[in-house]
């Protein structure tokens, strides 16, 4: 991986790890709904002029009805889900929970694509889940974790791993930013009458309404462009271990931009998700043939 790519995979995982920070200090000012519909609205109007001029439109317009599905499932449900959670939850501990996504990934592969797991896949998967379970025995620190919130956090990576699988099957040849515009507009369709219906009595002040569209145009819209040209650069496999960095970050974006400090829970199950992670996703595997060569 060149120097560049290096600096832009790390540039996209500070970007993605600040959306947790930006969830928790919004969502109280605007409400789950609403702040969703601005952040998946305003991340579509920012996205529709790229697919107009990288000629995507017709991938688009052609594929809605999938486009329909995936914007609920890998845009409007689990964004809700972990707005709920940010109202709970630190935003390092959300970030850490959001690692489990390629987990859910990995099992529902196993049953809709028939996609083999292995070993590995089966002990990565069984860490990362003992990582969430140790992570829900905090009930004694000065932010202790409450179960639902955890549990909405894993129903939102549970989404993602279901849309993950969904688009590999049926929106492979499907050009990118098609997908990503698609799934922005239609996410901002499906809760344009909850987020109309729970629209806030008190407007957000000025600071607020600008962290909620830093969330929606960069941690959303420049971030879906970054990470499909780093696809296009060096592969999606090695895009992907963006995954590994967003915990890192935010945590790093909890602790100095809203003081949080993690639990001994926390770190101890966060390691165990991260490293589960790594298992699950077989970079061990690789890092070790590497060094073996």
């Amino acid at each position: 991986m060149k120097t560049s790519h290096l600096i832009e995979l790390l540039v996209l995982g500070a970007i993605w790890g600040a959306s947790f920070m930006l969830m928790k200090s919004t969502v109280p000012a605007f409400g789950v709904f609403a702040l969703v519909e601005v952040r998946a609205g305003v991340a579509a109007l920012f996205l529709l002029p790229v697919v107009y001029f990288t000629r995507q439109w017709k991938d688009l317009s052609g594929n809605w009805a999938k486009l329909l599905f995936v914007g609920a499932i890998n845009t409007a449900i689990p964004f809700c889900l972990f707005s709920y959670t940010s109202l709970h939850l630190d935003a390092g501990l959300s970030a850490i929970l959001n690692g489990t996504a390629p987990m859910f990934g990995a099992i529902i592969a196993y049953f809709y694509l028939q996609d083999r797991i292995g070993v590995h896949g089966v002990i990565g998967t069984f860490l990362g889940f003992l990582g969430v379970v140790v992570i829900s025995q905090d009930t004694q620190s000065a932010s202790p974790v409450s179960l639902l919130p955890v549990v909405t956090a894993l129903g939102a990576t549970c989404c993602y791993g279901i849309a993950a699988c969904f688009m590999k099957k049926h929106l492979s040849g499907v050009k990118p930013f098609a997908i990503a515009a698609g799934s922005q507009v239609f996410a901002a369709l499906l809760l344009f009458p909850f987020a109309l219906y729970a629209w806030p009595e008190v407007n957000p002040d000025a600071s607020t309404w600008g962290a909620a569209l830093v969330l929606a145009i960069l941690c959303t819209g420049v971030a879906y462009i970054m990470y499909f040209d780093l696809i296009a650069k060096i592969g999606a496999s090695q895009a992907m271990t963006v995954g590994y960095l967003v915990p890192m970050f935010g945590i790093l974006w909890g602790m100095v931009v809203l003081g949080e400090v993690l639990s001994t829970y926390a770190m101890i199950g966060g390691s165990l998700i991260i490293i589960g992670l790594m298992v699950t996703t077989g970079i061990l595997k690789r890092l070790r043939m590497k060094t073996s060569l």
